[in-house]
């Protein structure tokens, strides 16, 4: 059983990190929003490539009178961000380590 404990502890870890990598690749691309970048940039398309499809589902579930001119789809994405990991990436560990033992 410990081959598969480690198992679910490595997809846990590589989850935190893909999750993390979102978290600062949504936190470059608010403050990339803020001074109005070159959007023909290969790095700004690539940001906005990599993270509209969690962002675009976000502002179309967001009701109208939410919207108070300013975005908030990336403060809803950290907190979902932070939910799966404090949710599935702990629950993950927490069974591996009960099928250590």
């Amino acid at each position: 059983m410990f081959i598969l404990a480690n198992l679910i502890s490595a997809l846990a870890g590589i989850i935190s990190i893909v999750l993390t990598i979102y978290y600062w690749l949504i936190i470059i691309r608010a403050i990339i929003s803020w001074v109005n970048a070159d959007p023909f940039n290969p790095i700004v398309q690539f940001l906005y490539n990599a993270t509209e499809p969690i962002l675009y589902p976000i502002r179309k579930i967001i009701p109208l009178s939410w919207r108070l001119g300013i975005d908030i789809s990336p403060i809803i994405a950290f907190l979902i961000i932070y939910f799966f990991q404090k949710f599935i990436v702990t629950t993950l560990l927490d069974l591996a380590i009960r099928l250590k033992f």
